[in-house]
């Protein structure tokens, strides 16, 4: 009896143990090295639930699981997620694919954090701090998409097209989307790695009806920035249940996750008959296969951490005079982007949204510093709990070299009109300030006080020498009220006896970026700078992109450089907890078209953002049956960028 009843225990431990580096279910036999991660579902955050027996799953027990008769199997390499069978990994533990891993990982500060949040160990208390980054961002982000909200609430917000889906989107129109890493100041943006298709997840299991939250593997179809198509293994070219999902979600992990983490891995009910063996099934079709980084969580937290917090003050430009800085304090952060609180107003409606790295904010005391003109505050004291954002936090500017050749006032120019980004025009330097920043008028339309000068650095991508628009086939803008059509240059500057800035001084320089025609990604709408809305990249010049708004007419296009931080992949609003603004449906469409042959609308000082009026009274008036149209600013011919860059100018 008493043997029985050993037996009877022995039989039970080994059950509990029976894990492999999948975690399948079904009478797979499994490893038998008791590994330090054997006690792992004890210690897991949810109970899993007994299953079935007639189920084919997969038990967890670490890295690594033996076949029956004791030969090895599988592994996953704890530095960079491939997997392999384990023979062929590095050293006597098998635990890397290489030797540059297994050095990559000896530092003990990672070493501490990815075991202990792999392994499901007890972390260390250095490991546990870093842990605690997570939830401190969940945390973070929900408050400030609740201040979002509260703040959308106080005032009239387009109205959403409900249901919108990006996946959908993508995949009825077979669309392309922007890939993360043209976005340097976005997560992950300089961290993406090779995900790419073909990369192999574990995800949840939806396809199933057992009580309890199980996962299976799934590869990548495609990729539309953050989100990911899926398909889970074994539907092969079956289509029927794939489904879109944010790479960045707290669901997505690695492959080798539900081993360390006592989750059962479940194939799903469409299939689970398809295959007798589905455990080798799955080293079949993992061997060589690429997963997510075991870090790849933390580096999300991370790269969600922002140096900007509530109640910092900065300078920021008045949206009511161009020509002039202002206070402001930092009311909210979401996913880097800043919603900024005119210091003087009492009921903190008075705002201004832009992202942390945006040219228009600086450090308290940089308008005096270059002699930008300043709007000194009424309030004669800090409030309490505000205090000054340290200078290092604001992007640094290129240093130029003044000394010789520079810019000089009086000197023509083409400069992206800031009141209606969606034109190039022809421009003037009204005074040239310290440390290569200049400011710039429009000619035709400047008021008499200079209130509408803007402030450009030399090395700013928004001007260009004269005869860019040109040479590039882009429609130049001419100077209201001008008569001479079509516009020539050379005429102009005799005219008015003046020269042309030198070619010399701007920024020629082209980044790589990435950005193709037709990439679809999320934009800032400029001319309401506190929505982000579904857009398209219609023209690329040289490092100069033309954004398009879904379901807008071409009047609202804006010309925005290609390393602006106001433009996002696809994914960035429900990742950051973000309002996204859909398209526009096929009624505000209508309207667009026969209120846009109407008359023209006369420009406004308001600088809502970059354009003449905001989009959203815009929208809201052409809903209402307003007729309103715009000056064009674009051109019907294409251009693949590949001319020189600058048009020779005449003596």
């Amino acid at each position: 009896m008493e043997n029985t009843k050993e037996l009877t225990e022995h039989s039970s431990r080994v059950e509990r143990k029976r894990r492999d580096s999948f975690g399948m279910f079904d009478g797979y036999d499994s490893c038998s090295e008791d590994t330090s991660s054997s006690s792992s579902s004890d210690e897991s955050e949810e109970e899993v639930a007994p299953l079935a027996s007639s189920l084919p799953i997969i038990k967890n027990n670490g890295q690594v699981y033996t076949y029956p008769d004791g030969k090895s199997g599988m592994a996953t390499c704890e530095m960079c997620g491939m997997v392999g069978v384990r023979d062929a990994f590095y050293s006597k533990t098998k635990r890397f694919c290489s030797v540059s891993c297994s050095r990559s990982y000896s530092s003990n500060s990672k070493k501490a954090s990815i075991l202990a949040r792999l392994q499901g160990k007890p972390p260390t208390k250095k490991a546990k701090v870093l842990q605690k980054q997570p939830l401190v961002a969940k945390l973070a982000a929900y408050a400030q998409y609740q201040a979002t909200l509260q703040n959308q609430a106080k005032t009239k917000t387009a109205v959403p097209v409900e249901g919108f889906s990006w996946g959908n989107y993508i995949n009825s129109n077979s669309f392309t989307a922007a890939p993360v890493t043209c976005f340097k100041h976005a997560p992950m943006g300089t961290c993406w790695g090779d995900i790419s298709e073909g990369v192999r997840v574990e995800v949840p299991n939806t396809d199933c009806s057992l009580p309890t939250k199980v996962f299976w593997i799934a590869g990548i179809i495609k990729l539309a920035g953050y989100n990911a198509l899926l398909r889970y293994e074994g539907f092969e070219n079956d289509s029927s249940l794939d489904f879109w999902c944010n790479i960045c979600g707290s669901d997505i992990h690695p492959v080798g996750w539900c081993a360390t983490s006592g989750k059962p891995l479940v194939p799903p009910r469409t299939i689970q008959h398809k295959y007798t063996n589905w455990k080798a099934f799955l080293v079949k079709r993992l061997t060589g296969a690429k997963t997510l980084p075991p870090d790849f969580s933390q580096k999300v937290s991370e790269s969600m951490q922002y140096p900007f917090k509530t109640s910092m003050r900065v300078e920021v430009v008045d949206k009511t005079h161009l020509c002039r800085t202002r206070v402001a304090v930092v009311d909210s952060v979401v996913g880097g982007r800043l919603r900024l609180v005119y210091e003087e107003s009492e009921d903190k409606t008075d705002d201004f949204w832009c992202h942390m790295y945006s040219p228009l904010i600086h450090h308290i005391g940089w308008s005096r510093s270059i002699g930008h003109r300043f709007k000194r505050s009424d309030i004669t004291k800090k409030q309490d709990g505000h205090f000054d954002a340290p200078p290092h936090l604001f992007m640094k500017v290129k240093e130029v070299d003044a000394a010789g050749e520079w810019f000089k006032e009086g000197m023509k120019l083409e400069a992206i009109d800031p009141l209606n980004l969606s034109a190039i025009c022809v421009a003037t330097i009204r005074k040239v300030l310290a440390d290569g920043y200049l400011m710039i008028g429009i000619d035709g339309s400047e008021a008499a006080d200079g209130s509408d000068w803007f402030c450009y650095h030399a090395t700013s991508p928004s001007i260009f020498p004269v005869g860019f628009c040109e040479i590039n086939m882009i429609e130049l803008t001419p100077p209201r009220g001008y008569a001479k059509l079509p516009f020539k240059w050379f005429d102009y500057l005799r005219e008015t006896d003046s020269i042309a800035a030198p070619v010399k001084l701007f920024n020629k320089e082209v980044p790589n970026h990435g950005f193709h025609v037709g990439m679809k990604l999320e934009a800032v709408d400029l001319m309401e700078p506190r929505l982000v809305c579904v857009a398209t990249v219609t023209r690329i010049i040289h490092r100069l992109l033309r954004i398009h708004f879904d379901g807008w007419e071409d009047e609202y296009d804006q010309w925005v450089d290609c390393e602006s931080p106001d433009l996002y992949p696809v994914g960035w609003c429900q990742l950051t907890g973000y309002q996204l603004q859909p398209p526009a449906p096929q009624s505000s469409r209508d309207s667009q078209s026969s209120s846009s042959k109407q008359k023209k609308k006369a420009k406004s000082q308001q600088y809502k953002g970059h354009k003449k009026m905001t989009s959203l009274q815009l929208k809201e008036e052409l809903l209402d049956g307003e007729e309103y149209s715009f000056l064009q600013g674009t051109s019907d011919q294409e251009s693949n960028g590949s001319a020189s860059y600058y048009i020779k100018q005449e003596p």
